[in-house]
């Protein structure tokens, strides 16, 4: 999560919602590397051996009420980024994230917006545009009624469609 984000978060007063649409991220990063070469976070350990700094925003929030809900669109089958991704939100969950899964073929009839994006407090987004393979290219906040609204409404028509995390099974 970047500081924008967090910051976004920290000062979200009833809501915080994320809308994940592609099917690998950062490629480089250490974490899905050690997640390839087989380490795998244990739910049953104690969790300063999983939780991550993002976690204990997260869980600060949830627990002031911040409603926290993320949706990821993804294609099927697959790829190793989503099953990374799906193997370590159980600890996205533990800390009051609601995570919902929508495979892609599911979405086609709905208008979406051309970026991931971040919504707090249904007022400000941020957008995140990566590169073709999955890097950062550059982050946006936009307030415009009319994006702020598209944005939710293809947050709100994606989740109601969406497959909670605790009945997704990733194909």
């Amino acid at each position: 999560m970047t500081n924008l984000a967090l910051e976004g978060l920290a000062s979200a007063r009833h809501s915080a919602i994320h809308l994940e649409m592609r099917d690998a991220y950062q490629p480089s990063d250490p974490d899905f590397l050690a997640w390839q070469n087989g380490k795998r976070l244990d739910p049953a350990a104690d969790r300063s051996t999983w939780w991550r700094p993002f976690l204990d925003s997260v869980a600060e929030a949830t627990e002031r009420g911040v409603s926290m809900r993320r949706a990821r669109i993804v294609s099927e089958p697959v790829t190793d980024y989503i099953k990374y991704e799906y193997d370590i939100s159980f600890s996205n969950v533990a800390a009051g994230e609601l995570i919902r899964w929508l495979p892609r073929r599911k979405a086609v009839d709905i208008p979406l917006p051309g970026a991931d994006l971040w919504m707090f407090d249904g007022s400000s987004v941020l957008f995140t545009h990566f590169s073709g393979v999955g890097e950062v290219v550059e982050r946006e906040w936009r307030t415009e009624p009319a994006v702020v609204e598209l944005a939710s409404s293809a947050f709100e028509a994606v989740w109601e469609r969406a497959i909670p995390h605790e009945e997704y099974r990733p194909g």
